[in-house]
Order: C-alpha cells, then structure tokens, then sequence
C-alpha cells in the first residue's frame, strides 16, 4: 500500500478521448500524479498537453524506463485490454481496465489469477454507477422499498455512423472492438447486474440494419431473459438511430411501485411510482462529454480515480472489482452465444 503522504503514482495507456480523461483526472486530483502517458501517435498529432510529462510509444517502452508507476491506466481498443492488463501485473502494478475488462470470460480468469498471484488490485471503469439516479435506485432495491422484482426493460438508442466507424479505426473491428454491446452499451449491463443479480434462459436475436461496410457485427438487438433472483427483463438496443442518441432507459415494474430511469444516458428520473414513497430530489447529474459527433458518459471518471487514491491508502474498497468487470464480460458473451 502507499502512505497516506505519497502521492499515487499513474501512467496511462492510450490516449484517445477517454484516454485523455484519465490523464485529466489524475492530473486534477491532488493526491495523484500523472508520471507517464503511452501512445503509438506522435505528439503532434495527439494534441500533448503535458509538457512535463514523458510520452512512450509503446507500453514495453515505458516499463523499461525505469520510471516507478503505482497504477496504469487501460484506455486502449477493448481487445489489447487483457493483454495489457498481464502485462502489467507482471510489471507490479495496479491496474486500472476501461470496460470491457476484456472481450472473453477466459482472457479476463487469467487477468484475475495473475492478479491474485502478483497480489496487485484490478479496478474495472464502471463510471455510471455514480450518478446520481444509479445510486438513488440502488438504494431503493436494497432497502426492499420497490418489493419483488416482477419485470426490468433496459432500452439503449444510440447513434453511431460513418462519423464514429471511420475508416482505418479499430472501431468495427470484430477483433479489436467486439461488438455493440462491448463498446456502447457495456455500461448499462453493469448496471443491470449491479442492481439485480445474473442473468438466465437468455433468448437473442441480433440484425445489422445500416451498418454493413462499418462494422463487422450487429448494430442492434433484443434480448430477453429470467433474472437468476426472480423476475424477467429484457434489452432493446441499436445503433441504428438516426442523427443522434436518442435514450438509454430502464423501466422497473415491481411489487410496490413502477421506476423508469432515462434521458440519453440514465441520467434522469421519469417516473417515480412507488407505495408510501415521495421521491427527492436528487444531486443534478453532470453532462456527458462532447465526444465529436457523440456524448459520452465519462463524466464520473474522477470518482474512479478516487476510488483508486481511497484503496490504494487502505481509506475504502473498490467500487467495481476485477471479478464484477468479468461478469460482465461473461454476460455480454452469453447473449451473444444465445443467438448462435
């Protein structure tokens, strides 16, 4: 662990648009320092903004600069997350993985046994479960308030188009990417597991309406399936959408009252329903990134680096361990095996 006086030590992989985020909040957090940053472009062309702080371009670069990091950050296309992540445990350090934590439950064991073998943390990026309508529900569902879970609609309508597929990107790529739900919507996955338990008896079915020559998978989806603790639920999702985002929801049907969670990205509370039970009013959700063409929901990245700085000098626990990031990777895997 690290003394409370120290500052932990970061350096982050990759440098795209969430790359650079990590990279801001670390350099914002004052009890964190951004010692190093790994990218294969050129500093010309990443826009650099640290003037003090080395760019490697490759990730074995770094490591045998000798340069001491506590913690490296994953920000690189999902599928050298895995690979990344062993990497760098044998190195000795902490991990930090954006989601996915890797594009197979298998590449994500051998990530949790080195792990456990170099007794080092792995903290999976899953942001949305700090804002403040995730936190609200997860206390509703825990305290009993809703009752029996009977039904849970996740709806996820996005836009993604020639804008977000260019050509060259690693976006689309089976290999690298690994599908809608990899890459978009991972997020709200978690969120589903994190509120309600696994998932059972999944029913896929997948179409690729207007994405052919952009991607090398699906752009949308209906699944449904049992919850493992009791109730039915189901995910809509495309990409398909015309222009612009257009929602990203879930609807709550339980035994004391209705919820419907949405705006584009969960961020507001539409409905609120429930037995005995006034709804209040909640701490404003920040705004998603301007990402181009496209909002993101990176806005509570700094929570995540707290949470990094918090364990790391034994103040908390992780939000979201390496075992609750595979079992999303292990869900997403399943509802695309259910449809073969």
């Amino acid at each position: 662990m690290i003394d409370v006086q120290d500052k932990v030590k970061f350096a982050v992989v990759g440098f795209g648009h969430i790359g650079k985020r990590h990279a801001e909040m670390v350099h914002r957090n004052p009890e964190s320092e951004l010692v190093a940053v790994i990218d294969v472009q050129p500093k010309e062309k990443l826009n650099y903004p640290y003037e003090d702080v080395p760019l490697f371009n490759t990730l074995d670069a770094f490591l045998a600069s000798g340069i001491k990091a506590d913690v490296i950050n994953i920000a690189t296309p999902n599928g050298f997350h895995a690979a990344q992540a062993l990497q760098i445990l044998d190195a000795r350090c902490h991990v930090v993985v954006e989601k996915p934590m890797s594009l197979t439950k298998a590449d994500g064991e051998k990530v949790i046994y080195k792990a456990l073998q170099v007794h080092k943390h792995v903290f999976a990026v899953m942001q949305n479960r700090y804002s403040p309508p995730s936190v609200w529900i997860k206390e509703m569902i825990e305290s009993g308030k809703l009752g029996k879970i009977f039904m849970v609609q996740l709806n996820c309508y996005w836009n993604r188009d020639n804008r977000y597929y260019k050509k060259d990107s690693w976006h689309g790529n089976k290999q690298l990417d690994g599908g809608t739900l990899f890459t978009q919507f991972s997020h709200f996955i978690d969120i589903l597991y994190w509120l309600f338990g696994d998932i059972e008896n999944i029913r896929s079915r997948f179409s690729n309406f207007n994405h052919a020559g952009l991607t090398e998978f699906e752009d949308s989806g209906l699944v449904s399936f049992d919850f493992a603790n009791g109730g039915v639920g189901c995910i809509n999702f495309s990409t398909s959408v015309w222009n612009q985002n257009l929602e990203s929801s879930m609807t709550i049907i339980a035994e004391n009252g209705s919820v419907k969670i949405g705006g584009q990205y969960m961020n507001e509370v539409e409905v609120c329903n429930i037995k005995d039970y006034e709804m209040p009013e909640l701490k404003p959700t920040n705004p998603g990134n301007d990402y181009g063409a496209y909002k993101g929901s990176a806005q509570n990245h700094h929570y995540v680096i707290e949470n990094v700085v918090d364990v790391l000098k034994q103040r908390a626990s992780i939000t979201t361990n390496a075992l609750e990031g595979l079992k999303v990777v292990d869900i997403i895997e399943r509802i695309y095996r259910s449809a073969l």
